[in-house]
């Protein structure tokens, strides 16, 4: 039976990030990044397994930030959790990759990435309230074995009301929490999360920018 490191995961060229110029953790910078590394002929499709270990190559991550009034949505990773790397830790992060079955086969353009974002979205959490949605960041980081093969791409999710819970049962102290304690305990955090948390309000700004523009 096929596992998990059989899967067709979204990637594109550590070479590409060179070109377009490579950053350390955060940017806000999204128009010059995203169209490039989830459209043809940049991005591709390659086995999880052989790129879990290939740093010549980015693994595209949606992560997904869940905001209602002054409290994100955080919860802390199972002992079950596919990444071993991140297990126990919290997050305030919700995603995964983008699976080449959220693609058309046939696809010349953009590779299914938002089926990709909705998919990992409703398998994570349950969604009781509207909300609003836009992509507010990327994120890159090169100072750990995990990082290294992975790129994120920021996705905030502004609620109208409190409704929101886990899925998985991986996830474990799900709910929301006030930001302002979970900025507390960043230590406690996975390093994706560590550098959201840190750069919470510059997030919500490009957020209400970006809602501004639609």
């Amino acid at each position: 039976m096929a596992g998990k490191m059989d899967e067709k995961i979204l990637c594109f060229s550590a070479a590409l990030l060179d070109e377009l110029g490579r950053f350390q953790g955060i940017s806000f910078e999204v128009e010059k990044y995203f169209p490039r590394i989830v459209m043809r002929p940049s991005c591709h499709y390659l086995l999880r397994g052989k790129a879990e270990n290939d740093p010549g190559e980015k693994q595209v991550i949606p992560y997904a930030l869940f905001v209602y009034r002054d409290a994100i949505f955080s919860y802390r990773r199972g002992k079950g959790g596919s990444e071993s790397r991140l297990r126990e830790l919290y997050s305030v992060g919700v995603g995964g990759h983008v699976e080449i079955k959220d693609s058309n086969p046939l696809f010349t353009g953009e590779a299914g990435y938002e089926d990709a974002v909705s998919r990992e979205v409703s398998e994570e959490v349950k969604l009781d309230s509207p909300s609003t949605e836009s992509c507010v960041a990327l994120i890159n980081d090169d100072s750990n074995e995990v990082g290294q093969v992975h790129f994120g791409v920021v996705h905030l999710f502004k609620l109208s009301g409190p409704g929101i819970a886990k899925k998985e049962a991986v996830i474990t102290e799900a709910g929301l929490v006030p930001v302002e304690r979970a900025v507390k305990n960043l230590d406690k955090y996975e390093t994706w999360s560590q550098l959201c948390l840190r750069n919470i309000e510059r997030l919500l700004e490009r957020s209400a920018s970006v809602a501004s523009m639609v």
